[in-house]
């Protein structure tokens, strides 16, 4: 399984791509501290335990699952998540809105704004209402080059996530999109979808009028 690998300052970002859906599991670990945050435990749990322990190339210190993050309640983002809290006994963490219906009990729920900590680094929560009512971006501010976005299946390239044709939670998810990420972050920032590829905000950010008029 293909593993990409972006070297940070202070972490470094893997991600592997799970399931007949790609769906796409991110893990950041520090490097100093070897405290690790996985971001939507997918899918696959041999394929998850596998990135794990080739991340022990990280860090010069003992790598450790401090965190398990879920940017949204959809069963394809959570079908690994139940062994791999057994497996590691790693507390966990999601949107308030979504929480009760993550199949683990979820140690933090989390606002617009909170942030998630882990020896070495933290993680900003965005809340982006509309494909599920507490979807969260997590973002990770690099002290030496752009912003990353854990946007879940909020936005992607080429749009935002699905809303099932319902034009209020539509235009509920594109404003929040909008006035929480694009005009809060410059183009350069890295966007890290639940699906598909990287993109940046500059490369969607012409197109946001264009969604708005399709509707989707």
């Amino acid at each position: 399984m293909d593993t990409l690998i972006r070297d940070l300052r202070d972490i470094t970002i893997r991600s592997i791509s799970v399931s007949e859906m790609n769906n796409n599991v991110y893990l950041l670990t520090a490097k100093a501290s070897g405290a690790q945050l996985l971001i939507d435990a997918a899918d696959d749990l041999p394929a998850i335990q596998a990135m794990l322990a080739d991340s022990a190339a990280d860090t010069a210190a003992e790598p450790r699952l401090a965190l398990i993050a879920t940017t949204h309640q959809h069963w394809d983002h959570v079908r690994a998540l139940p062994a791999l809290v057994e497996a590691t006994g790693a507390p966990t963490a999601a949107g308030a809105d979504d929480a009760e219906a993550l199949p683990v009990p979820v140690d933090r729920t989390l606002e617009h704004g909170d942030t998630c900590a882990v020896d070495g680094f933290e993680l900003t929560a965005v809340h982006l209402r509309g494909h599920t009512p507490g979807s969260i971006a997590f973002v990770y501010q690099d002290p030496e080059g752009p912003a990353h976005i854990f946007s879940g299946d909020s936005l992607f390239p080429g749009g935002v996530g699905n809303t099932q044709k319902d034009p209020a939670r539509f235009t509920s998810l594109l404003d929040d999109v909008t006035a929480r990420l694009f005009e809060a972050y410059p183009d350069d920032t890295v966007v890290h979808p639940g699906h598909a590829s990287p993109t940046t905000l500059g490369a969607e950010r012409p197109h946001l009028e264009e969604w708005r008029a399709r509707g989707w």
